[in-house]
C-alpha cells in the first residue's frame, strides 16, 4: 500500500467532504481515505497497482474540486 496527499480546493462545509470522501472511496484499490476541511487535503491509501494520482485527481475534478 502507499500513501498519498493531494490539496483540495473549493471545499467550502462539511458535506463537501462527505462528496470528496465518498467518490474517492469509491474507486478500485482504494482502502482509506481521510479528507481534512481545515487543512483542505486528502489523504488516501491505496494499492499502486490498482489506483493512482491520476485517477484521484480526475476524481476529485469530477466531483466539482480543484486540485491544488
Amino acid at each position: 500500500m502507499e500513501k498519498i496527499v493531494l490539496g483540495v480546493g473549493g471545499m467550502s462545509c462539511q458535506g463537501c467532504v462527505k462528496n470528496v470522501t465518498a467518490v474517492l472511496q469509491a474507486l478500485a484499490g482504494v482502502e482509506q481515505v481521510d479528507v481534512s476541511l481545515e487543512a483542505g487535503q486528502a489523504s488516501i491509501v491505496y494499492d499502486p497497482e490498482r489506483a493512482d494520482a491520476a485517477r484521484f485527481r480526475s476524481a476529485i475534478e469530477d466531483a466539482g474540486f480543484d486540485v491544488v
